[in-house]
This record gives C-alpha cells, sequence and structure tokens, in this order.
C-alpha cells in the first residue's frame, strides 16, 4: 500500500477529503461514482465489516502504525495520504478524530420494499436536517431493535460525515431507504403508521394497542416545527410521550430512544 507524505493543500489525490462539498460526494449525476467519508478508526472498522469498499485513507503521520496500522493492514492496495496534525485540520478543515478518515464507495440505494421485507419496526425520519440528530437516530435505532430506517428527501444524508461517526457507525448496520411518497405508502406493506405529535387526538406512547400492532412504522419530524399537518393527518395513530413541569417536547434523537425503547 502506498504511503504519500502530502507536501501542499492542492495535492493531487487529496480532493475527496478537502475541496468536494458533501453534494459531491454524493455525485447525484452519477450514483455510481458515490463517495462517503468514514472517520475514527472504530467507524471505519464497522463499515469495512458490513464490506463497504475503501478507497483512500487519510491519517497522521504517528497513526500509520498506531491506531490506522490494523485499517491499513485490511484495506489492501489503496493510497494511505498523510502528513502532521495541523496540516491535515487545514487541508479538511477541521481536527481529525482519532486521525484517521477513509474515503469509501457509497453504495446503490436500496428500494423501500427492500428494507422494510420482513421489518416489524421500521422509523420514518421526515425532514429532519441536523446530522448529529441523524447519527443519534441511528443509533438508537440499531441499539433498541428499529428493523429499518426510511427518510423523506428533504432529510440530512445518513452517509454524512459528521451523521455517520455520530452515529458510531450504526448507519452501516440498519437497512435505510429514502420514502419518495407519503406514510401511507407504506399500507401496502402492512404497516399502521404512527405519527409522533401533540394534538388534542394523540394517544400516549404507552397505549397497549400500540404493541399489539405487528407492523408499526414510528414517524419522527423535527423538533422546531414537527411533522407536517398532512403526514399527521394520514397516520393511523398520532402519538405523544407524557411529560412533566410543562414541558412540550424533547430532542428529536431523545424522543426517538424513548418511542424506539416503548414500541420495539
Amino acid at each position: 500500500m502506498p504511503i504519500i507524505e502530502i507536501k501542499t493543500l492542492d495535492q493531487p489525490g487529496v480532493d475527496v477529503f478537502s475541496t468536494l462539498t458533501e453534494a459531491q460526494l454524493r455525485n447525484r449525476m452519477e450514483p455510481d461514482k458515490g463517495v462517503f467519508i468514514a472517520e475514527s478508526p472504530k467507524v471505519i472498522h464497522v463499515a469495512l465489516n458490513m464490506g463497504f469498499e475503501p478507497l483512500a485513507l487519510l491519517c497522521e503521520r504517528r497513526h500509520i502504525e498506531g491506531d490506522a496500522a490494523s485499517i491499513i493492514e485490511r484495506c489492501g492496495n489503496i493510497p494511505v495520504y498523510t502528513g502532521d496534525r495541523d496540516l491535515l485540520a487545514t487541508l479538511t478543515g477541521y481536527t481529525l478524530t482519532r486521525g484517521v478518515l477513509c474515503a469509501m464507495r457509497r453504495p446503490p440505494e436500496k428500494p423501500v420494499e427492500e428494507v422494510c421485507r420482513d421489518a416489524r419496526r421500521v422509523v420514518v425520519i421526515d425532514g429532519v436536517v441536523d446530522t448529529t440528530n441523524i447519527g443519534a437516530i441511528f443509533r438508537s435505532a440499531a441499539a433498541l431493535g428499529i428493523d429499518a430506517v426510511l427518510l423523506t428527501r428533504n432529510s440530512c444524508d445518513p452517509l454524512n460525515r459528521r451523521a455517520v461517526r455520530v452515529s458510531m457507525g450504526s448507519v452501516f448496520l440498519v437497512p435505510w431507504a429514502w420514502l419518495d411518497g407519503s406514510i401511507s405508502c407504506l399500507h401496502a406493506l402492512g404497516f399502521k403508521t404512527a405519527a409522533m405529535a401533540l394534538t388534542d387526538q394523540s394517544v400516549s406512547i404507552d397505549n397497549p394497542a400500540l404493541k399489539t400492532e405487528p407492523q408499526l412504522a414510528i414517524v419522527m419530524g423535527t423538533e422546531g416545527d414537527g411533522l407536517p399537518h398532512e403526514t399527521i393527518a394520514e397516520a393511523d395513530y398520532v402519538v405523544r410521550i407524557p411529560m412533566s413541569h410543562d414541558v412540550d417536547s424533547l430532542n428529536v434523537a431523545a424522543a426517538a430512544a424513548v418511542a424506539f425503547w416503548e414500541l420495539r
């Protein structure tokens, strides 16, 4: 595996780690050429365990025989770009977590029908754009028995670098897909839908009817505006988490964890 010392910020081959935006990495015009960035040794190992293809590594010089050594050994004959911590931070625009980044091939998009096959509990993420929330929801989904994640197109990309890191690689463990239709299209797959929202018709999350549903899609919106009115109107259930001290709602990631635990 070639070790390439970075001498300048315009070093050939490192643009994937520096100048390309998230949209350019996704490369929507040519999805088969899309790339994402996995950050930190643990996250990279999870991705490799799940069969994702590595394309290039960027790591601090001191990690070549340290935290990155086992990754380098697993990745085969791909370029390893290296340099001092300050230079790499200038190159990428942020300090590397544990000093290692891996550019990996983006997998083909999966259809909703495929990721929901044999699923009993799924979550629909509607319009959540914060990368930290997306990563945290995926981590809770993996830990608390959610079988698949569906996202509306106006939500953050789960393979965004920060979302991947916050999820601790859970985005590689839980099947996910983009949902292009309304939540009512899930009825054809056997799901009842439960919109998490505060309305006069909301039932408590511990309502026994929810747990008896053989297939349930839990629909989460943003903590600012919440779910769109039309989404709430289409849902089979509208569900609230009981609150104390006049707190009206939780952050969407915290609410998702509560919902996953209670409705698993």
